[in-house]
């Protein structure tokens, strides 16, 4: 089954350590991180990987490595 990480907005960093995490963590373009990185400011929240559920767990360490919360969870919950 796909999981899927999830991150959630925060005052504290900024809009480049957001897409500078997305990046490294996932390994999208500059575009689709700037785009989830709208998204979860926008919307609270953002769907930013999707794979196997060990890699969602990989991913979503780096991305709290800076403070930003997530969460890991099937795709279809």
């Amino acid at each position: 089954s796909r999981w899927m990480v999830v991150i959630r907005n925060n005052d504290t960093n900024s809009q480049v350590e957001v897409i500078a995490v997305l990046i490294a963590a996932t390994g999208c373009s500059v575009e689709e991180a700037a785009t989830e990185m709208w998204e979860a400011e926008t919307y609270g929240k953002a769907r930013v990987h999707f794979s196997s559920k060990e890699d969602c767990t990989a991913a979503s360490m780096i991305i709290q490595s800076i403070g930003i919360e997530t969460d890991v969870v099937p795709e279809w919950e």
